[in-house]
């Protein structure tokens, strides 16, 4: 996979889960998951490349923690149209 994108999953209406895929080799498969908190996980492959973020609690995470998250990985920071499905 070539650009990241983000998957957002609804129950009545409001976003319950998202997953952040990152670019990635393929066949690349989550060898890890480390805690980033407040609800963010980031998995990571077994070369110790981050390959995706999971938000399990949408509603508690602002853009702004994501984006440390991301920075503290040495990952470009998510622009707010990218963001705009969870901040609904």
């Amino acid at each position: 996979m070539k650009q990241r994108y983000l998957e957002v999953t609804f129950r009545k209406g409001k976003p319950f889960a998202a997953y952040l895929y990152l670019p990635r080799a393929s066949g690349a498969r989550a060898a890890r998951t480390s805690d980033a908190g407040n609800g963010v996980r980031v998995d990571f492959d077994e070369g110790n490349v981050p390959i995706g973020i999971e938000i399990t609690a949408p509603g508690a995470v602002t853009i702004t923690e994501l984006n440390a998250v991301l920075a503290r990985h040495g990952l470009a920071a998510l622009p707010e149209e990218e963001w705009a499905p969870l901040a609904a």
